[in-house]
């Protein structure tokens, strides 16, 4: 069948439905450079303007996901699960979960990606741990898989060639914010690492890319009507990212904190919002009876020990320092820490989210532009969170850095994201919408 990228830019202008044949023949044409930019980005602006189907989404994610490797998860004993968050400030929840999920018998196999800009990335994270590998050859990843029920590592440099490209256009041409493009962008990820089974974590609020409910929970079906589409069990969860989840911003320090929930510590909002993600992966693939059955399998194995070990046998498998797990006072500690001090007397209503995720990056802990490199200690720990009281001159946040000047800059954020009244105000939900 004869094709012209003119036809479809057309067709798709006119608002009508492309085939799966047109959309793997646009995405191959255009991954191989036979399609040039400016008929790409014609094409992109419809849909911007447009919309796509369901069936055009799960046609764009799957050629997206086709044009490199496909990870074969077929040497994996066991049912495999995977979960995604669309990421978030203090999001360190992949730490707690893939461990949980192990501990009661599925199998992560899990590629993550780095942090750029305000949210942080799991690899970062973990790289945190001196000595750990989050480069893998196949074999050595399924063979972590079957040995310990989890591996955690970074994204092959040939996963979903199209999506990278197709992406650089999108940041260049102003279409980045449509939902069906977005939803496409993450499941071809999530295709391609080839879990049966994938729990959707789609934050929401001032910290999340999706700023209002509503489109979260619209990209939440999206992604969820393209994973069963794909012929996975897939289900997302849209959980509250107005405030940072848990205290700790930075990567040594999130690892630090991961590390309180996994033996029994840590923030109740961390705790409660992995226990419900990793109940969600045993509920989809039906290791667990019922919803209930499954909060209770997750609970058991947090306060048991049994995830923490999982989590310890990881680290082990990938090289990493056990010393550190192990007593976490050995990660390396930044040069300065700073207190941050309130001006003002009352109760927290509100920490701007997004400018707490800043202020981290300002001090070393994220990256502005990809090549930047990251000091492993820097970050923030918040001291007082929505609902809390705070008298004039008490400690709402501890900054940490190797470099004492960017505390000026870091902490004027810092302490301008708090917003104090005279009653407390009402927390949203953590959970606030489950979409099956």
């Amino acid at each position: 069948m004869y094709m012209r990228m003119y036809d479809l830019i057309e067709k798709k202008k006119r608002n009508e439905e492309l085939t799966e044949k047109e959309i793997s023949w646009l995405v191959e044409g255009y991954t191989k450079g036979d399609i040039p930019d400016y008929q790409m980005a014609a094409w992109l602006m419809a849909v911007y303007f447009n919309g796509c189907s369901d069936d055009e989404m799960t046609f764009l994610t799957m050629a997206m996901a086709h044009s490199g490797d496909m990870l074969d998860l077929s040497g994996i004993e066991g049912i495999t699960a995977d979960k995604h968050s669309t990421g978030g400030v203090g999001d360190k929840t992949t730490l707690i979960v893939a461990p949980i999920a192990a501990a009661c018998g599925l199998k992560v196999a899990k590629m993550s990606g780095r942090g750029l800009g305000h949210t942080g990335g799991t690899i970062d994270k973990l790289e945190s741990i001196p000595g750990f590998k989050t480069t893998l050859d196949k074999d050595t990843f399924i063979e972590g898989v079957n040995k310990n029920g989890l591996c955690v590592i970074g994204q092959s440099g040939n996963i979903t060639p199209a999506d990278k490209k197709i992406y650089a256009l999108r940041d260049t041409t102003a279409t980045v914010d449509s939902i069906g493009l977005i939803a496409s962008s993450i499941m071809s990820k999530k295709l391609a690492a080839g879990s049966e089974c994938i729990v959707l974590d789609v934050k929401t609020g001032s910290g999340a890319f999706m700023k209002e409910h509503n489109q979260a929970v619209e990209l939440a079906k999206k992604m969820v009507a393209i994973g069963k589409g794909a012929g996975r069990k897939c289900c997302a969860l849209i959980t509250d990212m107005d405030i940072p989840l848990g205290n700790a911003i930075g990567n040594a320090l999130e690892v630090k904190e991961a590390l309180k929930v996994l033996k029994g510590e840590g923030p109740d909002d961390l705790r409660q919002i992995c226990i419900r993600l990793s109940a969600a992966m045993l509920e989809i693939s039906g290791v667990a009876k019922s919803e209930q059955d499954a909060m209770d399998m997750a609970t058991k194995a947090l306060e048991s020990g049994k995830a923490f070990e999982k989590f310890r046998e990881m680290v082990e498998y990938q090289g990493g320092d056990l010393s550190v797990i192990d007593n976490p006072d050995n990660f390396k500690k930044a040069v300065y820490c700073k207190e941050v001090k309130s001006d003002v007397e009352g109760y927290v209503t509100r920490i701007k989210t997004n400018d707490c995720g800043t202020a981290s990056m300002i001090l070393g802990a994220g990256r502005e532009k990809k090549e930047d490199t990251i000091d492993m200690s820097a970050g923030i720990v918040l001291c007082k969170k929505n609902g809390d009281y705070v008298h004039k001159g008490d400690v709402i946040a501890l900054m940490y850095t190797d470099n004492n000047n960017s505390f000026e800059t870091a902490g004027r954020i810092l302490k301008n994201a708090y917003e104090f009244g005279n009653n407390p105000v009402d927390t949203a939900p953590l959970i606030m919408d489950v979409i099956l």
